[in-house]
């Protein structure tokens, strides 16, 4: 069972190719709703070494970064560089 991990955000990388999906007025609706309900699902990030890489959540890290929120809940899982 994977064990959830609060992480800084301003240490989670976003690979290029994954920042292109971007959808600016998603994440001004996930951040409204997170306001209202909480963060649901965590994040997934993989550590590789020096830093952890974003794998999936990226509408929800940028909703909390919107929020100014400075640490978010994450998964720490196993996945194949892109």
């Amino acid at each position: 069972m994977l064990r959830i991990e609060k992480i800084a955000i301003d240490t989670i990388y976003v690979p290029v190719g994954r920042r292109k999906t971007l959808h600016p007025d998603t994440v001004r609706h996930l951040a409204e709703d997170i306001l209202e309900n909480g963060m649901k699902v965590p994040i997934q990030v993989r550590h590789d070494g020096k830093r952890h890489v974003l794998v999936e959540g990226l509408h929800r890290l940028e909703a909390a970064k919107w929020l100014g929120e400075s640490e978010i809940n994450a998964y720490l899982v196993q996945a194949r560089k892109h």
